[in-house]
């Protein structure tokens, strides 16, 4: 099951693609050209969860960190000199906050980057993951790791644009909620961008 959805995922894949930022939904709000967005890679996990059925790994980042507490995040992070290659921060990152060995996700590709409000541009790499996962969760780092069906990250009708106060302004962001998870904000956008390359790619 998971492998025809590999396939039609791979139509997809464009590390060259448009860049996506937080700030497609805020022209208003210029962005700064003299700024400089440090790098960061994420894991975007796709395996067959426990309901048998092709999923996204996502994870909720823990309550008490200063950036970001507890909102629903792909495993990864900033990148380091150490790491050589964007894909080996995203593999590290994870190994880090869920105990995913480096060794087992299987590369599918890249997706396009994307510009967050708070600096980063950030790099997608799609991984085929296995139907079970031993994961030994950092809770410094996470409190919850859990797993949203494709049918439901690659369904356009899922996502609303929303509005809250930042900085004075009003900026508009993406939401995709799955039950009692609320997926919005930088995540919800990179979602967004591959549900909306995977429609175009597969009519």
């Amino acid at each position: 099951m998971v492998t025809n959805w590999i396939d039609k995922i791979k139509k997809v894949l464009d590390e060259d693609g448009i860049t996506s930022s937080d700030f497609d939904l805020n022209q208003t709000n210029s962005l700064p050209s003299d700024r400089k967005l440090s790098k960061a890679g994420v894991l975007v996990g796709i395996c067959c969860s426990e309901q048998n059925q092709p999923s996204l790994l996502l994870t909720k980042r823990a309550a008490h960190l200063k950036n970001h507490p507890g909102q629903i995040a792909f495993p990864g992070g900033r990148f380091e000199i150490e790491d050589d290659t964007i894909i080996n921060t995203a593999l590290r990152e994870a190994e880090e906050e869920i105990g995913l060995d480096r060794s087992i996700p299987k590369k599918l590709g890249v997706l396009p980057n994307h510009e967050t409000v708070t600096g980063f541009l950030v790099t997608p790499i799609i991984f085929q993951l296995p139907d079970t996962l031993d994961l030994k969760v950092d809770r410094n780092e996470v409190d919850e790791v859990f797993y949203v069906p494709l049918k439901h990250i690659l369904n356009l009708e899922n996502y609303n644009i929303q509005a809250r106060k930042w900085q004075k302004k009003f900026r508009h962001y993406y939401t995709v909620p799955y039950g009692p998870h609320y997926i919005w904000g930088a995540t919800a956008r990179i979602l967004y961008g591959f549900a909306e390359s995977f429609q175009n790619a597969n009519k």
